[in-house]
Order: C-alpha cells, then sequence, then structure tokens
C-alpha cells in the first residue's frame, strides 16, 4: 500500500525543557501527521548520547534516552512537585552541556521517591528488561565514579570485567545502579504511552538501528567476546566508510567491529535480542548502514583517518535470514547508502526488504547510483533527504548551475519555480511504497536546520528544533493535498 510520512527527531520537537521531549508536544505532534494523513513518524536513534551528541553513538543499544523524559509527566504521577521542574525557556538550538547538568539532580528526585516505595510496575519492567537493564545501570554507575570517562580509560580490572572487581563496584554503587534503572523505567513508560497515542491515531513509529554500538558503551564492555578486540578490552580494527566523493579521507567512525565468527557460533543471538527489543518499541525498523552486513570497511584501530582499510565480507543472508526466521512479521528497511557493489544490491534483493532512495542524489554528479524518480520499483522508500544531508532548501541554492538547468529540466519546471517544491511532489509521486520527508524540509527550512554533517563534529549538529507554531493546521492541509494526490492516503 502507498503511504508517506515524515522523518522527525524526538530532540527537535518544540517544548519547554531545552531539548524535545516524550511529553504534549509529542503527542501534539502525533495529531499533526494524523491531519496530514501520514501513516508513519521516523526518527532517530532513541539511546543516551555521549561526546559530540550523536545519536548513533549512544551508550547502549538497549537504553532510552533520559532527555527526552518530560518533567510535566513525572509531576502527574507524583514523582515531582511543580517547584523542582526547571521555569520553561524559549524553544531554540540544543544546549546539551545544560541538559547534562541539570538532568540527573532533578531525576534523582524522582528516582528518589520511586525506589523508597517501588511498584508493581516498577519491579515488572526490571524483570522484563533484565537482559541489558543491571549491565547498562552497572555500566553507567561506574562511568559516573570515573568522572566520565570512556571505557577504554578505565582502570584494568573494571575495564576487564574482573569478577572481584565488579562484585566490588556492585556493592559499592547499588545506590547509583538503581538510580540508573529507574530512570530507564521512566523513558520506557513515557515512549510505551506514546506509541500506543500514535498507533490509535494511525501512525506507525519507524525507529533507527544504527548497525554499530558505541566503543563507549555497555554493549562492549558486557560483551567484549561479540567484537574485535585483544582480549583486553581494546579495539584492534574499528568501523568506517572508505573515501569518496564526499570524504577525501573517508570516515572514522571508530566504532567496534563484530566478531561474526562468534556471533554465527550462538546463532546471532545477541542480534535476535537486538531486534526482539526493536520490534517491542517500534512498528518499523530501519537498519543503518545495511552494506555493512554484506561487506564492511576495516580500519586498523591505530589509524587517524579511513584512508588505508580494507573490505571484509560480512555475514550477508545469513544473519537477514535469522532475524526473518525470528520475526516474520516485522517491516524492515534496509538503509542500502554509499558505496554500492552488485553483492550489495543483490543482499537487499534477497533480503526483500524495501531499500533507500535519496532524492538530492538524483541530481548531484558526484553519486554514481541512479536515484531519479522514474527508476524506482514499488518495493523502496523514497526521501527528500536524510539527517545527514543538506535540506531541501539548502542543497537547492548550492548546487551547480549545470545541475540546476538539469533538475528543472527533468522536473519540467521553468527558473521561476520553486525546485525544492517540485522534488518533494516528484519524491510522493514516485512508484516507491513510501514517500519519507524531512520536517525541515516541508517547513522549507535551509542550512541552519541541517540536523548532522557526517565526519564532523561541528558544534550545530544534532541542534536543530522546531519552532511552536510551525506544524501549523494550514501546513498540515498542505502535506494532506500532496498525499491525496499522490494516492498516499
Amino acid at each position: 500500500m502507498r503511504a508517506s510520512g515524515i522523518l522527525m527527531p524526538v530532540f527537535s520537537l518544540p517544548g519547554p525543557f531545552g531539548i524535545g521531549t516524550l511529553g504534549k508536544e509529542a503527542f501534539a505532534f502525533v495529531d499533526f501527521l494524523a491531519e496530514a494523513k501520514q501513516t508513519y513518524w521516523q526518527i532517530l536513534p532513541i539511546g543516551p548520547t555521549g561526546y559530540g551528541d550523536s545519536p548513533y553513538q549512544s551508550f547502549s543499544a538497549f537504553a532510552g534516552n533520559p532527555y527526552f523524559i518530560d518533567y510535566r509527566l513525572l509531576a502527574d504521577t507524583g514523582l515531582l512537585t511543580a517547584d523542582e521542574a526547571p521555569a520553561a525557556r524559549p524553544v531554540g538550538p540544543i544546549d546539551y552541556g545544560a541538559l547534562y547538568n541539570e538532568r540527573p539532580v532533578i531525576l534523582k528526585k524522582a528516582a528518589d521517591r520511586l525506589l523508597a516505595a517501588p511498584s508493581p510496575a516498577y519491579e515488572a519492567f526490571c524483570e522484563a528488561q533484565s537482559f541489558w537493564l543491571e549491565d547498562y545501570a552497572l555500566f553507567m554507575a561506574v562511568k559516573a565514579e570515573q568522572g566520565q570517562a570512556g571505557l577504554a580509560d578505565w582502570p584494568d580490572d573494571l575495564r576487564c570485567r574482573k569478577p572481584e572487581a565488579i562484585a566490588a563496584a556492585k556493592q559499592r554503587l547499588a545506590g547509583a545502579v538503581d538510580y540508573y534503572k529507574a530512570v530507564q523505567f521512566f523513558f520506557y513508560t513515557q515512549w510505551n504511552a506514546l506509541k500506543a497515542y500514535a498507533n490509535g491515531k494511525g501512525v506507525r513509529l519507524v525507529g533507527d538501528i544504527p548497525i554499530y554500538v558505541s566503543p563507549d558503551s555497555s554493549d562492549l564492555w558486557t560483551h567484549p567476546e561479540l567484537f574485535q578486540t585483544d582480549g583486553e578490552m581494546h579495539l584492534t580494527q574499528v568501523a568506517g566508510c572508505p573515501p569518496d566523493a564526499f570524504a577525501a579521507d573517508g570516515q572514522l567512525w571508530g566504532n567496534p567491529l563484530y566478531d561474526w565468527p562468534t556471533h554465527k557460533a550462538t546463532g546471532f543471538a545477541w542480534w535476535k535480542r537486538r531486534m526482539q527489543h526493536a520490534t517491542s518499541i517500534y512498528d518499523v525498523v530501519r537498519i543503518d548502514h545495511f552494506r555493512g552486513i554484506e561487506s564492511y570497511w576495516s580500519i586498523p584501530a591505530v589509524n587517524k583517518t579511513a584512508r588505508k582499510g580494507h573490505w571484509v565480507k560480512g555475514p550477508g543472508m545469513k544473519l537477514v535470514g535469522a532475524i526473518q526466521k525470528e520475526y516474520p512479521d516485522i517491516a524492515f528497511i534496509a538503509e542500502d547508502l554509499g558505496f554500492l557493489t552488485p553483492e550489495v544490491l543483490q543482499l537487499v534483493e534477497d533480503s526483500g526488504w524495501p531499500g533507500m532512495k535519496v532524492l538530492e542524489f538524483a541530481f548531484d554528479p558526484r553519486e554514481p547510483s541512479n536515484y531519479l524518480p522514474h527508476k524506482y520499483g514499488e518495493n523502496c522508500i523514497c526521501y527528500t533527504g536524510t539527517h545527514d544531508n543538506e535540506t531541501l532548501r539548502q542543497w537547492c541554492a548550492g548546487i551547480s548551475p549545470e545541475s540546476d538547468a538539469y533538475a528543472r529540466d527533468y522536473l519540467g519546471i521553468s527558473k521561476a519555480d520553486d525546485l525544492a517544491k517540485a522534488i518533494i511532489e516528484a519524491g510522493a509521486g514516485s512508484k516507491a511504497r513510501l514517500f519519507v520527508a524531512q520536517m525541515q524540509d516541508y517547513l522549507g527550512l535551509g542550512g541552519e536546520a541541517r540536523m548532522n554533517e557526517p565526519g564532523t563534529l561541528k558544534p550545530e549538529n544534532w541542534r536543530w528544533r522546531m519552532l511552536p507554531g510551525q506544524a501549523s493546521e494550514e501546513l498540515a492541509r498542505e502535506i494532506y493535498r500532496l498525499t491525496r494526490d499522490t494516492k498516499r492516503v
């Protein structure tokens, strides 16, 4: 069935607490989507973030971001008093430093109240999530004790999980461990309520799963045997992507690479657990950097750039087949962008999962793959751009005269016509089963609203927020008309 949706991170929602939360603004955005007859709300990863603030570098593949917890919802359940929440502040770009200092102080008050008389719901949550929750909470407690140092810089006995050191840490940090568990309960209580509301409005949530975990994560700490390490928790090879027309040195991500033979020997048990969790909180699961399942760029951990890496075969259909067998009724999206080989294209086809088409790439001479809308089949997802691209308005303003002329000729519009609007209409009118536009593109915003510039730690990354009133009834009607006219209702 043809459908459409909007890509909008939770953190980009408006609201009074310095970042988008799971409170009333999130529910209002669901209402906006429903009014615009959008079937899908695609978000970015929702895990807790660290240095660089990237949602693709999280302390856990399973935990939720404490920044998204809404104070008002905690107050509604008696876990905070009215005077404990901070004063409302104007909506603007996210100040992660301020959140880092403020959030733990306030959430500690709510956690103390919960832990003084744990509810049956809290106890049930801890039991249901025991396969990751205790490990994550201990990791965060040790990290705090170590002054937020990264895992690689912890003392040897803690970093390498010497039994006596772990036993002592559990005893010494029991209070902090309980705090981190309580915070996860707050997050998932609010998340589940939002998901239920969205589903009740006919809106399905598309979650985003980074293929790799962070080098500073509870996942690596508790399961080092699943990654390419030297036995002392030091990485031997790390992830990235090779040089191309967009990045002369490639991209050095630094994530741990999987020890795929070990995963295969366990029947991909960790991946199944990860997908079990993802499918419990999302309606559709997008697997980021899907091409890395076919083969991945392996870079020696000592290298400073991604130039001297090499390609290594991944698990391919063995992993995909294991996931499909375990979850035959779950919808997945394969993020198949990047350096595409015949083998990658074959894996996407064999999986049966829809791949991605990015409209900005269709008219970019640096992009060798063909993303022109008339070439699409039905089993794909068409995007105006992703979180790593310029906004559509910014991209249109910066392309060469040759690309501009080619795009206008292809779309059948004149120099006086709005190129960004025409590209959105072309995407919505394509054969792609699902069309997704960034919220910034529907709002017609420029470079000030770009989400991320890959391979950089720019202070502007991951900070854009929508202003109150921008998701207006008028805009909902405009999007609805496009959705109706392209038969995506």
